[in-house]
C-alpha cells in the first residue's frame, strides 16, 4: 500500500514522501525516534503515524491474501507473451535492431549520454512513435512525458509528428500497390493531443507524480510509454543526506518497475553523465552511481564516435552488448548520416 492512502494529514503525508517513506513497507522497521528525526516532528506524532501505518497494513493483508496466488504465471505463458508483444520503434533501423525491434513494453529502459547527444530528441521521438496505429505496425498508444529540466519542446514534437505522418503516407502509397490499403487518418496535432505532459520542479514533485501515475493510467488505459527526462536532475542537487537519496531512488525504481509490468507499458528513463575516477584516471559514466544501474532492465549509453552518434547496449538480460549508429535530423531520429560536425566526447 502507498503512503498516499495512509490515514494521516496531507502535511504529514508530504513530509513522509519528502523523507523517502513512500510505502507502508518503508515504515515497517523504523523506530518512532528515527521517524521523528527524519520528519522533524515530535516523537508522539511519529508514534501516531506508525500506529496508522500498522493499522493500514493489517487491513491490507486481510484484503490481499490471495494476491500472490492469483498472480502466478508459467514460464511458457511468459515466453508466449514476449513473442506477441510489440515494441516502440526509434525510427532508426540499426538502433531498433540492437534493441530487438525497439523499446520493449513491461521493461524499464535507461538511456544516458553527454549533453547534446540526442536524449531528449529520442524521448520525444518515442512519445510520437508509440502512437503509430496498429495497421502501420505500431502500438496505437499514448505517451506520458515527465519533464524535470524544461527541455521538452512542443514545436519540436510537432516537427517530428509531421515527419511521422509523411512516413505513414509513404507507407500507405507502398502497400496500396500491393493491394493492402491502410488509411492515414492521424494528423500532426493528433499526436500532440496524445502526449500527456507533466512539468516537475523538485524531487518531491517528481515522486508525487510517479505515485500518481498508476491512477492516471487507469483513467487513460491507452498509455503505452512513460518517459522521464531526466530521472537524474533533481537528485543531483542539494542532497547532503545520501542515505535519504538512496532510499528515495530505490522506492522510485521499484514503483516504476511495478508500473511497467502491471500496466504492460514501456518506462524510459533519460539520464545524465558524470565523471568517475577508476584505474588512475577519470572517465564518463551515467549519473546516480552503480547501485542505480540495477533499477533498469536495459541500459543504453549514447556517445560520440568521431563525428557520428552511436548507441551502445551496456546492460540487458536478453540483448547482446553491441553498438549502432544513429543520427538526429530535422525529422527526428533517423538512420545514420555522417553530417554531424561535433567532436568525440565519450
Amino acid at each position: 500500500m502507498e503512503i498516499c492512502g495512509l490515514a494521516v494529514s496531507a502535511t504529514q503525508r508530504g513530509k513522509l514522501i519528502s523523507a523517502g517513506y513512500t510505502s507502508l513497507s518503508s515504515l515497517s522497521s523504523v523506530s518512532p525516534s528515527d521517524l521523528a528525526r527524519d520528519l522533524q516532528t515530535s516523537e508522539s506524532q511519529a508514534t501516531e503515524i506508525l500506529k496508522a501505518a500498522s493499522h493500514c497494513g493489517r487491513l491490507d493483508k486481510s484484503d490481499g491474501g490471495h494476491a500472490i496466488v492469483a498472480g502466478a504465471q508459467t514460464a511458457w505463458d511468459m515466453l508466449h507473451e514476449e513473442d506477441l508483444s510489440r515494441r516502440i520503434t526509434t525510427s532508426c533501423a540499426d538502433l531498433d535492431k540492437i534493441l530487438g525491434g525497439g523499446i520493449a513494453c513491461k521493461e524499464v529502459t535507461e538511456i544516458g549520454g553527454v549533453p547534446g547527444i540526442g536524449k531528449t530528441q529520442l524521448g520525444i521521438q518515442l512519445a510520437v512513435n508509440v502512437q503509430i496505429p496498429v495497421d502501420f505496425g505500431g502500438l496505437g498508444g499514448k505517451a506520458i512525458y515527465i519533464d524535470t529540466e524544461g527541455s521538452f519542446m512542443a514545436e519540436r514534437a510537432l516537427q517530428i509528428a509531421e515527419a511521422r505522418v509523411e512516413d505513414m503516407s509513404e507507407y500507405h502509397d507502398f502497400v496500396r500497390k500491393n493491394f493492402q490499403v491502410c488509411q492515414v487518418q492521424m494528423q500532426p496535432q493528433d499526436f500532440l493531443k496524445n502526449i500527456f505532459y507533466f512539468r516537475v520542479c523538485s524531487y518531491t514533485e517528481q515522486i508525487a507524480v510517479i505515485n500518481y501515475l498508476e491512477k492516471f493510467i487507469s483513467e487513460h488505459n491507452d498509455v503505452k510509454v512513460v518517459i522521464i527526462d531526466s530521472v537524474t536532475f533533481h537528485f543531483r542537487q542539494d542532497f547532503e543526506d545520501m542515505a535519504l537519496r538512496t532510499r528515495l531512488l530505490s522506492g522510485m525504481a521499484l514503483k516504476l518497475m511495478k508500473l511497467a509490468n502491471k500496466c504492460r507499458l514501456a518506462v524510459v528513463l533519460l539520464n545524465q553523465v558524470t565523471t568517475k575516477y577508476s584505474d588512475g584516471s577519470f572517465h564518463l559514466t551515467l549519473a546516480l552511481g552503480d547501485s542505480w544501474s540495477h533499477a533498469c532492465t536495459n541500459r543504453v549509453i549514447l556517445y560520440w564516435n568521431g563525428n557520428e552518434r552511436y548507441a551502445y547496449i551496456d546492460k540487458s538480460p536478453s540483448l547482446r552488448s553491441t553498438s549502432a549508429p544513429y543520427s538526429v535530423t530535422g525529422k527526428g531520429v533517423r538512420d545514420s548520416a555522417s553530417n554531424s560536425k561535433r567532436i568525440k566526447m565519450m
